[in-house]
């Protein structure tokens, strides 16, 4: 791989959001030195010295690596803010790599240490410097978070977006698609803060990101006013510092009206309008009471309440989310001691009392919010859409003049990409065009977009679950299916499965609209088996679906696909299903009825499979019924115990847990195991094996050894009577009763006459059936270290 090739993968590995002079010039000194890295480690230096060197050399590359990486990943406000900080990070990594380049340059061939050289002086003549408007960027950010942290009530809310917005545009974020990465960068910066359990970085980063979620908002609103000429331009924040250039008077008031419902996150007081009195930002009121939250606490749909109202929510019998209708998975409260402290903040710097208790009494709002509630389900249950909820959501590109005078060539490029384009107006759009009664293939055309856009889009899935898109996409996928058209039957069964990818809201919303006998039919075709299998996948992750499917034709379909000539991914598609139905007991009998044991048995000689297909069983093991099919199946304990002398660490990990759940309370699957000669492959696991895998293989040895110390031997009863086993003498002497011994002290064969010695002790016991012999022999032999290993004693 030569120099340009090499710079084109490193670089395009980057991609840098900020600071790209100082990464292009840095990632070519790189790309330079990994060209030549191969020759270096070849030279193999055998001199501890040599060693040292060449290792500092791959520190100082994977050091240098790091830094492009992380002005790829990183928010751009942050690398902003920052500037000072990565320069010095730039400079170390710059006198890194000239260092340790220096050492190796004695140990390579004469060629190459022309190259490092090379690259040395051109290192050493490398001077690294911030871009001055990326630097003014970071400066006014900076003076922004200075000012918050000092209360300044002179700023307004106003001043501070509009010096954001100034700032952001600089710095390229000039759409919704640019905002929604520097969330997610900003969230990640979060995440990693409070890992390194750094305050203070996580502070400015949470305020840069409730920052980019207000600004965010330009993007997803649309303004209107009365007073405003028809067809008027939807206008910038940057009309706040325009207004002597030119612009009108009636754009102007509609913006400070917009910017008036974007409450302050920081201290600083808003006043109303009428009066002085301070009114509390939105985020420090409860959405229920909107008063200010004494006890914050947050549901799982991400908002914070007021603890007493949102417990009455509940208590009501809600179980959504009161602000944005989200279904909750759970109604678990965790206290928001972050929103404690910015209320008792902002209380103290505008002189008001602290709340010292809940509300006395709910604000009318709970009963709107209630009232709301009860019209979205309705309208769901009706197939409908409030129309509130699917008011149009327009986007506001800053960029709006540029594109006015782009030629036409220009506007169909940009209108193909999707960074200029809100996603939710798409998705309305589409959605639109789907409830046309029109062309099976425009309406295929259109899901196959929704399928794209869901993908990656958990905000979308959540938008458009909630909009009535699960009732449209089922209604197309059962005209595919009555058509008989696989690729359209395929396209809808994949855009149900990217709408229901992590949303159970949605999966129950897809059981309610009737997707299970739409499936059965689609299964009919075998064409459609892998979108098929893939929808099954997913809808079995759902507890509330499994015994839905597990009653319907859909085990017998799932089975049939593991021993079919189908791709690998359709096979381990119905395996996950298998195994996501087989942990419901209600569907264990279905599973049997269509032959599941033979098909998994199979799978357990292919060592991709086994894993899951050992995990199906521990399953089935569950149930008295497929208990003993396992045991009785041909060669399926044999396997079993195969795998755990060759197997993988935690494929034995798996057939300890099997084999333990087989043999628990069932002797004669004890001794099938014995047979198969298991201990000395046990007590190896019990301590090599993985943690799980340790405590089944001593639970098992422990079974084995309970079971044989408490043996009352049934099985005597159905054997011969004791009578009849004495031998006979080979003099042809009488036989002595049973009670009495014909033996001597010595260990003489029992064939041999003892007469004439002192009377004998009585008989000793009688043998035990030859099927245990084997392994009451094993037992002997590890008897002590039964005796002396602590065993768990946890259960599966």
């Amino acid at each position: 791989m030569d120099v340009a090739e090499v710079e084109e993968s490193l670089f395009a590995a980057s991609d840098a959001k900020l600071h790209r002079g100082m990464c292009s010039v840095l990632s070519g000194i790189v790309c330079k030195v990994l060209e030549i890295f191969p020759v270096l480690e070849a030279a193999r230096p055998g001199s501890r010295s040599g060693i040292q060197a060449l290792c500092a050399v791959h520190v100082a590359l994977e050091k240098a690596k790091n830094l492009l990486q992380h002005c790829s990943d990183c928010s751009k406000l942050y690398l902003a803010i920052t500037g000072d900080s990565v320069l010095l990070k730039f400079d170390k990594a710059r006198s890194g790599l000239s260092d340790s380049l220096r050492r190796v340059e004695d140990i390579v061939p004469q060629s190459v240490s022309l190259q490092i050289s090379e690259i040395v002086n051109e290192l050493e003549a490398t001077v690294f410097s911030l871009d001055q408007s990326e630097k003014q960027v970071g400066d006014e950010v900076i003076a922004l978070l200075q000012l918050d942290r000092k209360f300044n009530s002179n700023s307004n809310d106003n001043n501070e977006l509009e010096t954001f917005h100034q700032a952001a545009s600089k710095l390229g974020i000039t759409s919704s698609r640019a905002a929604l990465t520097e969330r997610r960068a900003l969230k990640k910066l979060i995440e990693r803060a409070r890992i390194e359990e750094d305050k203070r970085k996580e502070s400015i980063v949470a305020y840069l990101l409730h920052l980019i979620r207000k600004y965010s908002k330009l993007f997803r609103s649309e303004f209107s006013d009365d007073n405003d000429s028809q067809g008027s331009a939807p206008c910038s924040p940057t009309v706040l510092g325009s207004e002597e250039s030119g612009w009108s008077g009636g754009n102007s008031q509609t913006f400070e009206r917009q910017l008036s419902k974007l409450c302050s996150f920081n201290f600083k007081p808003i006043r109303k309008r009428s009066g002085p009195l301070p009114v509390p930002p939105e985020e420090l009121r409860c959405p229920i009471s909107l008063q200010l939250m004494y006890d914050p606490v947050i549901i799982s749909s991400g908002q914070t309440y007021e603890r007493i109202c949102i417990e009455k929510w509940f208590g009501d019998g809600h179980y959504t989310c009161p602000k944005t209708q989200q279904h909750l998975d759970h109604r678990f409260l965790t206290p928001n001691y972050c929103v404690k402290g910015l209320v008792a903040g902002w209380c103290e710097q505008n002189g008001v009392p602290a709340p010292e208790g809940p509300p006395d009494s709910l604000d009318l709002n709970y009963w709107r919010l209630e009232l709301s509630e009860s019209e979205s389900a309705k309208s769901r249950s009706n197939g409908s859409i409030s129309p509130s909820r699917l008011k149009p959501v327009k986007v506001i590109p800053l960029e709006d003049s540029i594109v006015e005078e782009a030629n036409g060539s220009e506007k169909e490029e940009e209108s193909g990409q999707d960074c200029e384009v809100d996603t939710f107006e798409r998705y309305h759009s589409l959605l639109g065009i789907l409830r046309e009664e029109g062309d099976m293939k425009k309406q295929c055309q259109v899901v196959e977009q929704i399928r794209r856009l869901l993908k990656d889009d958990e905000e979308g899935r959540m938008f458009m679950g909630g909009n009535g898109l699960v009732e449209e996409l089922v209604r197309f996928l059962s005209l595919a299916v009555h058509e008989g058209t696989a690729n359209s039957q395929e396209t809808g069964a994949m855009a149900l499965f990217n709408l229901a990818v992590n949303n159970n809201r949605n999966k129950e919303m897809m059981l309610s609209a009737g997707v299970i006998p739409v499936l059965e039919e689609m299964i009919l075709n075998p064409e459609s088996s892998e979108p098929a299998s893939a929808l099954y996948l997913n809808l079995s992750c759902l507890e509330e679906a499994k015994p839905i499917i597990g009653s319907s034709e859909a085990v017998p379909f799932l089975v049939q696909i593991l021993q079919s000539d189908k791709t690998q991914q359709c096979k381990l598609d119905a395996l996950h299903a298998i195994y996501n139905l087989s942990t419901n007991l209600l569907n264990i009998p279905h599973l049997l009825a269509a032959g599941i044991i033979e098909r998994l048995l199979h799978l357990l000689a292919d060592h991709a499979w086994v894993e899951k297909t050992i995990a199906v069983f521990i399953n089935i093991a569950s149930n008295k019924s497929g208990r003993e099919q396992i045991i009785s199946a041909p060669g399926l304990v044999s396997k079993l115990a195969d795998i755990l002398d060759i197997g993988e660490p935690v494929e034995q990990e798996q057939a300890v847990a099997c084999i333990l759940s087989l043999c628990n309370g069932d002797e004669k699957c004890s001794d099938m195991v014995l047979q198969e000669g298991v201990i000395p492959s046990l007590v190896s696991i019990s301590v090599n094996g993985t943690n799980r895998g340790k405590e089944k293989a001593q639970k098992l040895l422990m079974l084995f050894r309970e079971q044989r110390q408490r043996d009352p031997s049934p099985v005597k009863v159905e054997k011969p009577p004791p009578i009849q086993v004495p031998p006979k003498s080979s003099e042809g002497s009488l036989l002595t009763p049973p009670r009495k011994s014909n033996e001597g002290n010595l260990p003489t064969p029992p064939r041999k006459s003892n007469e004439g010695r002192l009377p004998t002790p009585p008989p000793a016991p009688e043998r035990r059936p030859m099927y245990k012999s084997a392994s009451r022999r094993l037992g002997r032999g590890w008897s002590s270290i039964w005796k002396n290993k602590p065993f768990s004693v946890n259960q599966y």
